[in-house]
């Protein structure tokens, strides 16, 4: 069996993954590492959706990492923009060789006595075992699988084709064809305008409404500024402006939600005409109490005034040979049927994690600063924001994870174990903040936060950005002994586990 060493290994070659690289580049060259990729290509996310018009529902200019401006004037970039942002990023840091492709991790296992954690899986089908020092999870949090999908009554009657948007058919043919779109979330509110511009009509089937918001398709205020000034400048200035708003936006909504609701469908009002039926764009939940839509120049509106696509709010009875029959006794005819119907939550890609052959419980463990796992050595995930775009904190904790490291590098130590001794435990999960039918679905899979901070949440990058890239490492939480190779075997065996390990 091929066994492989290395001080660091980093899980998921996305937009996570790699930008971590970059990070460890950049602060810890001497350390050898190593990205394990499941896929065949760099790219997480924006390697895996292929459907038509997917894009960014973030701006970005936020979106982009820190240490490498995004460029490009479009506010949403399209998937396979991003794909080459992300592929080029790696490339200009010189992370691309160090990235291993086809492996399939089924577990993950730290052993006290040698400091080490021993990671198994196969490698383009054939076993392998890798050792390191330090575990990097930057799996997302979903299942690359299959993505969610409701029991529907009568699918096996349906005479056209059912597509899931994450198993999206190369070259699908729906020109002149009636589609439904089944959902109302960002990947939805994509597809509907992307499809309509070949098929015959569109129907977007949505039990239940969501905030939709125009949004412009191109930063106008960096395109006359690049005249003028450095397009470095430039960037700083459009990323710096766009956090703030985003933030702004939120706090409102969490401070004045009626308002808030009534500017948001206003805009929607005025996009779609006075004698459009606002039920349809008019959510029963508070702004942000899920994720915000945003469509550019109002693409989604657009094609709903024009008749190419429509919305319909009800919900689905059965399939039929020719479409659906709803609730309500209304029959929609289709072709195609895409069901958007949402994500499946899956942590650290599936893969098994225990200590000392233990399983670690992870909707038992608290999350330190967002960052490590309570009671876990050497274990960190790398896990953006839900509430702004992925990349903001996603850049922070792997700042963090570097200063951690070089900390650990400086006081000649090589365990680290963040350990609740305040019994600071509650039942929330890390992704409490949105109300969405996925985030229900997975709570029992999750891990918790805590009643205070560094175990509790704060989900505001100006607050973050201070703690974790300025407060002091050693908190008197975060626990450092020496590495079992180097220490007494006294000194090795001290290191305290939670008792559910």
């Amino acid at each position: 069996m091929n066994q492989q060493h290395f001080d660091i290994l980093i899980i998921g070659a996305g937009l996570s993954g790699i930008g971590t690289a970059c990070h460890l580049r950049q602060t810890s060259p001497e350390r050898k590492f190593a990205i394990l990729e499941r896929r065949e290509r760099i790219g997480g996310t924006w390697d895996l959706f292929r459907y038509p018009g997917i894009r960014s529902d973030s701006d970005m200019f936020s979106f982009g990492f820190n240490f490498r401006p995004w460029n490009g004037l479009k506010v949403l970039a399209d998937g396979e923009s991003i794909r080459s942002y992300i592929a080029e990023t790696a490339a200009e840091f010189n992370v691309t060789d160090h990235i291993q492709f086809g492996v399939d991790l089924q577990e993950a296992n730290w052993d006290s006595a040698r400091g080490l954690w021993t990671l198994r899986g196969s490698h383009n089908g054939e076993p392998v075992t890798y050792t390191c020092n330090v575990l990097i999870s930057c799996t997302g949090y979903y299942d690359y699988q299959q993505g969610y999908l409701p029991e529907f009554a009568g699918t096996e009657l349906f005479q056209g084709q059912i597509i899931h948007p994450q198993q999206w058919p190369e070259n699908l043919d729906y020109e002149g064809k009636r589609v439904i779109v089944i959902g109302s979330g960002a990947t939805a509110v994509t597809l509907v305008p992307a499809m309509a511009e070949k098929a015959a009509h569109v129907t977007m089937l949505q039990r239940s409404p969501t905030y939709v918001l125009s949004v412009p398709s191109e930063d106008k205020i960096s395109a006359f500024l690049k005249k003028w000034l450095p397009e470095q400048w430039v960037y700083r200035m459009a990323r710096k402006r766009n956090i703030k708003l985003h933030r702004w936006i939120f706090k409102a909504a969490k401070r004045w939600p009626e308002f808030t609701r009534r500017m948001m469908l206003r805009g929607v009002r005025k996009s779609l005409g006075k004698g459009f039926d606002m039920s349809h764009f008019s959510p029963t939940y508070k702004p942000w109490d899920q994720r915000l839509c945003a469509v550019p120049d109002g693409d989604l509106f657009e094609v709903i005034k024009s008749g190419k696509a429509s919305v319909v709010t009800d919900e689905i009875d059965t399939f039929t040979e020719q479409g659906v029959r709803l609730k309500s006794g209304a029959e929609l005819q289709a072709d195609i049927i895409v069901t958007a119907t949402g994500l499946k939550v899956q942590v650290l890609g599936g893969m098994a994690l225990k200590v000392d052959d233990q399983a670690v419980p992870l909707n038992q463990r608290l999350v330190y600063k967002g960052v490590l796992m309570e009671g876990v050595p050497n274990m960190a995930w790398v896990f953006g924001y839900t509430n702004a775009s992925w990349t903001l904190k996603a850049d922070l904790s792997a700042d963090y994870i570097c200063r951690l490291l070089n900390h650990m590098k400086t006081v000649n130590q090589g365990v680290f174990i963040p350990l609740d001794r305040e019994g600071c435990a509650e039942q929330e999960s890390v992704m409490a903040a949105l109300k969405s039918g996925y985030v229900d679905r997975a709570d029992h899979l999750l891990p918790r936060q805590g009643t205070k901070y560094p175990w509790r949440l704060m989900n505001d990058y100006e607050k973050d950005a201070k703690i974790l890239l300025e407060s002091p490492i050693d908190d008197g939480i975060l626990n450092f002994f020496p590495s079992p190779t180097s220490a007494k075997p006294t000194q090795a065996a001290s290191h305290p586990q939670p008792e559910e390990a």
